[in-house]
């Protein structure tokens, strides 16, 4: 019985820290909505669409494939906030992409 306790108590354990470890890790992109209109427009007027592959669907902390071009945030935005990610244009939607792990922090559409 008792190591059925310590095995639980190990797995409660380990889960809350996966769960601190992730929302650690979980970017906050803080956007009025006129930026949010902003790069929106900016970024679907550059007319970059790619085509995902077919069973990709652009979620909050999905990894995007490596085979999706991400391209930096153009200089003309003036949205210190994106400047850090990558982004690629998905079904009109910009998908913003930390560079780093490949992981959509936020989508933005109209």
């Amino acid at each position: 019985m008792k190591s059925f306790v310590k095995g639980a108590l190990a797995a409660a354990i380990l889960a809350g820290t996966a769960g601190i470890a992730a929302a650690q890790t979980a970017a906050v992109i803080d956007l009025t909505p006129d930026q949010r209109t902003t790069v929106f427009r900016s970024m679907t007027r550059e007319r970059i669409a790619v085509a995902p592959p077919a069973d990709f669907r652009a979620r909050v902390g999905v990894e995007v494939p490596a085979s999706v071009e991400l391209l930096p945030v153009p200089e003309t935005i003036d949205v210190p906030a994106i400047r850090r990610y990558r982004y690629t244009v998905i079904e009109n939607q910009v998908v913003l992409v930390d560079p780093s792990t490949h992981r959509v922090v936020e989508i933005i559409h109209e």
